[in-house]
């Protein structure tokens, strides 16, 4: 049966696979046929994230901490077929006050939120790596593109960096016809935000801003994903897809 947004037969590279939302997209693109290669710096949650695919066996996994260059060149090397996609996932907040940043701080954030994406979309271009028309898909965020929180300074600015050179990119790549799109999820409801620092009622309460009255579901922005990737999307270059409950209406 027909199915623009079936992903059969097409290979998809996909960072921050170990957990969280790089967990639910694997899972999710699994079941719409797509051949992944995980990348994700814990061996265990990522061997996890493995398990848990539709034909575990069709698909692979690399361990990489792609802040280190060497290991993005490691992760090149193990494509096999050109890629049909790029899901690039893979982030941290490290949230801290302005005034209180170091320059660590800055290049510890930027150089997982910015620099490792780009140097790896970069690099598998550089190497042929890409089908024609495949599409590149950034995991960004509503912050520092929409808005922005107290102690958040980094994290925006890494994301609204991210959020600005897929624009370049989508212009560039556009005569290959490869596609390049953002996706910017509001609050994600993922395991980080159940570890005690915050209590239920806390998120609960804060929920309510949503006008849709709850967080987003990882699943919810693996589907934005699936559809970005797939032909369904196929004259859909340079955006920047909100996931957010309408959070940004307000």
């Amino acid at each position: 049966m027909y199915n623009p947004y079936s992903l059969h037969n097409k290979h998809v590279l996909l960072t921050g696979a170990s957990s969280g939302i790089g967990r639910a997209i694997s899972i999710e693109c699994s079941k719409m046929g797509a051949e992944l290669l995980l990348t994700g710096r814990d061996e265990n949650r990522l061997y996890e994230t493995l398990s848990k695919l539709d034909n575990p066996s069709a698909h692979k996994m690399v361990l990489a901490d792609l802040s280190d260059e060497a290991a993005i060149l490691h992760v090149i090397e193990t494509v096999e077929d050109p890629l049909d996609g790029i899901v690039l996932c893979a982030g941290i907040t490290k949230p801290k006050p302005f005034s209180f940043i170091t320059s660590e701080d800055i290049s510890e954030v930027m150089s997982v939120n910015f620099n490792a994406p780009v140097i790896l979309t970069k690099e598998l271009l550089r190497k042929k790596k890409l089908n024609k028309a495949a599409s590149v898909v950034f995991i960004s965020s509503i912050s520092g593109v929409v808005i922005s929180s107290v102690g958040g300074s980094l994290y925006s600015a890494s994301k609204g960096a991210i959020n600005g050179i897929a624009k370049a990119l989508a212009i560039e790549l556009a005569s290959k016809k490869i596609r390049v799109n953002c996706v910017n999820p509001g609050m994600i409801d993922t395991d980080i935000y159940h570890d005690g620092s915050i209590t239920h009622e806390q998120l609960e309460e804060d929920a309510k801003r949503y006008p849709l009255g709850r967080y987003g579901k990882p699943e919810e922005v693996a589907h934005a994903v699936i559809y970005l990737l797939s032909d369904a999307s196929s004259w859909v270059t340079g955006s920047n897809l909100l996931i957010d409950g309408g959070y940004t209406l307000l």
